[in-house]
């Protein structure tokens, strides 16, 4: 098997790398002069754009597109916001880097700073993560001292002041305009667009919000050149995406993949995440964090076509929603055959119905009803108007909403009736099974009871 290419993780092992003088010795800022001393704003930004990065916190826009089309109006301040909220459930991936690396994102900041002519930015990380806050205000302290921020960085005459803004804990702050206003002190309610946040943006002025871990793969691509990085990964999916994986595997954590690995290969492998829990056996993925479509497992190892699934954008989406899901922002959940899927979509729907804005009615409303009707079919009240019900309120809240929020409550409940309707339709006729104690269908159980 051939060894896996670490752009992001590769000295995470190394002991004190969160501090600034281990992070030189392994080469940490050396990007960031090239990047200052040798190229100029435009040339970064070309470079981004060759290297094909997309954004790692869930829409998979290309990055250095989204640089390109920042307004740039004479005397109006720009600047660079870094979505650290993370909100999602089954990801964890950025907080993980800010902890064990901060300086690597640090860097990246000023370096993206630098091309886009922001000299204030901002590292937005949700409140509950103080931990991880105190890391980066330290690191920012050390990289202030060595020259690094502040005045005249380098002596290239680029100032920059970067500011760590705990979020208020809610989830709808992970969409980037309800983060930019929860960062001018309102309540985080997504904005109406356009206008978007590159025209106007924070304080109305012009401004790029990125992922933890798309602003962390600039030091590297600025030592590497943007070509490098796009030869890299497969097709449009260049680079390499951390993971974070939990559930019924045996080795669960972060993992830097080369997109492009078969989903086979990262689910087995003992390189990654080691197959399934000892007895057990895979049933259904979620590949991308809470709010993408579920898949079975005959479905997420291999395409409808038969052909094996990979770890891409392209990939894991091939066959639309019918067949395919989304990598998301990479939070891969495995569930074996214990696994309630009618449990997993109301705990799902609870979820989303919590942390709605309110906002719009589809997904202040629909969203109550999602939970109240799973409800009714996981605790044996439901019936089979119930599940079509279901579909039908979550067609009503897709695409019919301000932000994402609605798309990601709807899809999950969708795509579990899609693949799993005879799991809902063993809730309604066994009622009094399906409240039990660890209680789960599965093809034993219907035929003992046929």
């Amino acid at each position: 098997m051939a060894e896996s290419i670490k752009i992001l993780t590769e000295h995470f092992h190394q002991e004190g790398i969160e501090k600034l003088d281990v992070y030189k010795k392994h080469g940490g800022y050396a990007g960031l002069e090239k990047a200052l001393k040798t190229m100029s704003p435009e040339q970064v930004v070309e470079e981004v754009k060759t290297s094909g990065v997309r954004g790692r916190g869930g829409a998979g826009f290309p990055m250095g597109m989204k640089w390109g089309f920042l307004a740039k109006p004479e005397g109006v301040p720009r600047y660079l916001v870094c979505n650290g909220d993370e909100s999602e459930p089954g990801t964890f991936k950025d907080h993980y880097l800010m902890m064990k690396c901060p300086h690597l994102l640090i860097e990246g900041m000023i370096i993206s700073s630098f091309a886009l002519g922001a000299n204030t930015s901002f590292i937005y990380v949700r409140g509950e993560l103080m931990y991880v806050i105190n890391i980066l205000e330290k690191a920012i302290a050390e990289a202030k001292a060595a020259g690094y921020l502040g005045k005249n960085i380098l002596g290239t005459g680029f100032d920059l002041e970067l500011v760590v803004q705990p979020g208020g804990g809610a989830y709808i702050c992970g969409e980037e305009t309800a983060l930019l206003e929860s960062l001018e002190g309102k309540r985080g309610n997504p904005r109406n667009k356009p206008p978007f946040p590159a025209v106007k943006g924070l304080y109305q002025c012009p401004t790029v919000v990125n992922n933890v871990e798309s602003i962390a793969t600039t030091p590297w691509i600025m030592l590497n050149g943007g070509e490098a990085y796009s030869k890299i990964g497969i097709g449009r999916s260049t680079g390499t995406k951390l993971i974070s994986a939990s559930g019924h595997v045996k080795n669960p954590g972060v993992y830097e993949i080369e997109l492009g690995l078969p989903v086979e290969e990262f689910i087995y492998s003992d390189q990654y995440l080691g197959g399934i829990r000892e007895g057990h056996d895979l049933k259904a993925v979620v590949a991308g964090g809470s709010s993408v479509p579920i898949l079975p497992k005959h479905l997420i190892l291999k395409t409808a076509a038969g052909e094996p699934r990979l770890m891409s954008y392209e990939s894991l989406s091939e066959g639309g929603f019918a067949s395919g899901t989304m990598l998301g922002s990479g939070g891969f959940i495995a569930m074996d055959e214990t696994t309630c899927i009618v449990r997993n979509t109301w705990n799902f729907a609870r979820f989303y119905r919590h942390e709605s804005c309110g906002q719009c009615s589809p997904c202040r409303e629909g969203t109550g009803w999602m939970e109240k009707v799973l409800y009714r079919l996981e605790h044996g009240k439901g019936n089979e108007r119930d599940i079509d019900l279901l579909v039908d309120v979550a067609k009503k809240i897709e695409g019919n909403t301000i932000c994402p929020l609605g798309d990601a409550a709807a899809w999950p409940v969708a795509s579990a009736i899609r693949h799993f309707r005879e799991e809902f339709e063993w809730h309604v006729r066994h009622p009094e099974l399906a409240i039990a104690p660890g209680a789960v269908f599965n093809k034993e159980t219907e035929a003992v009871l046929n």
